[in-house]
């Protein structure tokens, strides 16, 4: 098999796992509507026009929205997002739009999910917030509440040349979060529904502070409730702080902090057999109530603290020059619980020195000592002349992870104590027993580009190049805590990109866009496969789009045809045991195209229908041993690729009309194949959500009281959505010299949550 990036650690212990490097500014930005200052400060048609009202900018109720970007952009508003649960989190908004399918395992909004785009994952994407690297799609919920979020914007086949991503192969998602309110109020809510499912929201805003121009606003959420499947309690704290400061000129600065607790249960994710027999007879297999058992969901617990923070300052400058800067910050600290088995005789003693008698249940841990991201980005530009806008710019980020793996013994109750309680602390020859690693990459890029205009703003191009610098790190530690190996490398990354766009008239646009994206591997690789020549190389993907849209007062259609190129795959696999890793897979091509329409409102109905079409193709055979230990491939090349489905649909219904609102979706996922073998396959699925709600008149302090009803899989489907990781093989197949390989571990699966209802009453004030 291929070289891996770890393949000795939990699925959470992935340096990065929670943190995907990713930021947009450009052409994400491109697409989002003008702010309101900005409008009023440049009397220009252009910003008039994208400045127009998000009502006459959406269709099929907020599932839509009419975009000029030169590249494809799949968007939905806040329209649709005010329908749905406040335990909603982006991944959950996004489920209809046409490139992606995404899976989640749960319906309290607290554990995240994975996304599959184009024959790509979450781990090739850019995952944002207000332009600044989010953690990553498993941990979506840590970084912004629902009622915080205006838009969330999905670029699938590109990104600006101008954001700090790692891994945009796949695209960028960009969370836009809550401007504050130019006057004093706020925003409350209470949600409660299956699972006991309980969850309050308020949020104050500030209003113009005076005469400074700055306003803000402060929002804190609790949410608590069961696992859905078998045993658990889960529960969440956030806090989301925004401030901004507008200037006349155009300029302004943007603050936004939040904190995020988390509490929950470790999820018991199925392999094919578990999955039959819960469909078959109902017997589940989530976490156990039993305190004695080693699936006790007390012993299977995960903490975590994460504080995100960004400040994105745009400032006007004389001589036709702009300038931007991004700073950001990601800190998160916490640790994972799991049965360690039973402790030997003599082998470990408590931190008094008493001897652990042999037989005593231990704990495990994944204990992430501080997983930290800071960086900013900067960019100078200038109006050459009335047609010409260049830029250059900079972009530095420092990323660095320690991580230990100790031992303490199990609480009396079959719960994990926290790895800090020193009463349950293990030592081994008179020093605490864990072994550990810092990992990490340090990035430098420039970047430099120019965004045209001609024809009376008709025929936009847009060009740049992108040149980035990345040095990783890898130390390990042994169980005494001294230095066991130290790896170090440098790689860098063109990134060329170009798109032209035309619109014909007020309803006719066409655009093409070419660039290359990659996808950086894992610092922990660096050991892995330092035996065999170091670091993995890049993903690197050549993409070209070619698009076309149309709107009027009726309706709107976006059609978009794509081509990937990739090279040097990078696929995250599941190994077994709960632990994963990453293999190359070679070489893969990606063609397909996506279509979207939508309407208006016509007596308060909006439709809207989304589809997708991909043929993706693996073109290299991938490395694999056989029963002998001697290296062979599996027969893989011109076969479907994992994770590929031929076929996605969506289709959404919005009625909005005297008070009452409601919204109806279906989405559809076609087969596809979860092991690099391709023995293993899921068959095609369909989820359902529907949002029923009523707007009631004002009533005192109460401006916008409102209920609403929100169902998730109404016919109670039985449903593999996705995988935690691809398999390598699910059994033994024949390699290409003749021989078997191994048995194959076979993929981990979402399964769709069981029907769910949460209801919510909420009004601003």
């Amino acid at each position: 098999m291929a070289a891996t990036e770890s393949t000795t650690q939990p699925v959470k212990g992935h340096v990065a796992t929670r943190h995907a490097a990713s930021h947009t500014t450009g052409k994400a930005a491109a697409s989002t509507p003008a702010k309101p200052q900005a409008v009023a400060a440049r009397a220009t048609p252009e910003v008039i026009h994208v400045g127009a009202s998000r009502s006459a900018r959406d269709g099929g109720g907020g599932m839509m929205r009419l975009e000029t970007a030169p590249h494809t952009v799949q968007s939905i508003g806040k329209q649709f997002i005010d329908m749905k649960s406040p335990t909603s989190t982006a991944l959950d908004l996004i489920k209809t739009l046409p490139s992606v399918s995404v899976s989640t395992p749960d319906t309290s909004g607290m554990q995240g999910g994975s996304i599959i785009s184009r024959s790509l994952t979450d781990a090739d994407m850019g995952l944002l917030v207000d332009g600044a690297p989010a953690a990553s799609a498993s941990y979506m919920a840590e970084d912004v509440d629902s009622e915080d979020l205006e838009a969330v914007n999905v670029t699938p086949g590109s990104s600006a040349i101008d954001i700090p991503t790692t891994s945009a192969a796949a695209g960028v998602m960009d969370e836009r979060t809550h401007t504050p309110g130019h006057k004093f109020g706020g925003l409350m809510d209470f949600s409660y529904g299956t699972n006991n499912m309980s969850r309050e929201f308020i949020r104050l805003e500030s209003g113009d502070i005076g005469k400074t121009g700055i306003r803000s606003y402060f929002s804190f959420s609790n949410t608590h409730a069961r696992s859905w499947m078998g045993a658990g309690i889960n529960s969440r704290k956030h806090i989301d702080f925004g401030l901004q400061k507008d200037w006349q000129n155009g300029s302004f600065a943007k603050f936004f902090i939040s904190w995020n607790y988390e509490d929950f249960t470790i999820d018991n994710y199925s392999n094919a057999a578990e999955f039959y027999q819960y469909k078959h007879t109902g017997q589940g297999f989530g976490r156990s109530a039993d305190p004695s058992s080693n699936n006790y969901w007390g012993n299977n617990i995960d903490h975590w603290n994460q504080i995100f923070l960004t400040a994105p300052v745009h400032i006007v400058l004389p001589a036709k020059f702009k300038f931007d800067i991004t700073p950001y910050f990601n800190f998160g600290q916490g640790w994972d619980g799991e049965p360690g088995g039973t402790a030997t005789d003599g082998k470990y003693t408590y931190a008094n020195g008493t001897a652990v008698p042999g037989g005593t249940n231990l704990t495990s841990y994944f204990l992430e000592d501080y997983a930290m991201q800071v960086g900013v980005t900067t960019k100078l530009g200038y109006d050459i002349d009335r047609h010409n806008h260049a830029y250059i710019g900079y972009w530095y980020q420092n990323e660095d992870y320690l991580t230990h793996f100790p031992v303490s013994a199990q609480m009396a109750n079959g719960f994990n104590p926290s790895p800090n309680n020193a009463a349950y602390q293990l030592y081994a020859n008179g020093s605490r027993s864990f072994s550990g690693n810092d990992a990490g990459f340090e990035v430098h890029s420039i970047f430099i580009g120019d965004s045209a205009k001609y024809l009376h703003d008709k025929l936009t191009i847009d060009a740049g190049f992108k040149y980035v610098m990345t040095n990783y790190w890898y130390k390990s530690f042994s169980s005494n805590g001294s230095l066991s190996g130290r790896y170090g490398e440098n790689n860098t990354t063109p990134l060329p990109h170009l798109s032209i766009g035309y619109t014909f008239n007020d309803h006719h646009q066409i655009y093409v866009n070419a660039e290359g994206d990659f996808r950086q591997p894992s610092p922990s690789a660096i050991a892995n496969s330092g035996a065999a020549g170091g670091l993995p190389k890049n993903q690197y993907s050549i993409k070209e789009e070619l698009g076309y849209r149309y709107h009027d007062k009726y309706v709107m259609v976006d059609l978009s045809l794509f081509n990937y190129n990739i090279t040097n795959r990078l696929l995250s696999t599941y190994i077994g045991g709960g632990q994963s890793g990453v293999v190359n897979a070679g070489n893969q091509t990606a063609r397909g195209f996506d279509a979207m329409i939508s309407t208006r409102p016509f007596h308060g109905f909006s439709p809207y229908a989304s589809f997708e079409y991909l043929n993706a193709r693996m073109d290299s055979n991938i490395r694999a041993a056989d029963v002998y230990g001697n290296t062979s491939y599996f027969a893989t090349a011109g076969h479907q690729a994992p994770q590929a489905p031929h076929v996605m649909a969506n289709f959404g219904l919005t009625y909005q009309k005297y008070g009452f609102f409601g919204n109806a979706t279906l989405h559809y996922t076609g087969p596809q194949s979860v092991t690099l073998a391709g023995d293993e396959r899921i068959p095609g699925y369909v989820t359902d959500t529907l949002s029923l709600g009523y707007h009631f008149k004002p009533f005192m302090y109460a401006k916008t009281p409102t209920i609403r009803l929100n169902f998730t899989n109404l016919t109670g489907a039985i449903v593999r959505t996705g995988v935690r990781g691809i398999g390598t093989s699910n059994g033994s197949v024949r390699l290409m010299n003749g021989n078997m390989s191994a048995a194959g571990s076979g993929a981990s699966f979402y399964v769709e949550p069981r029907f769910s209802m949460t209801g919510t009453v909420s009004t601003s004030f």
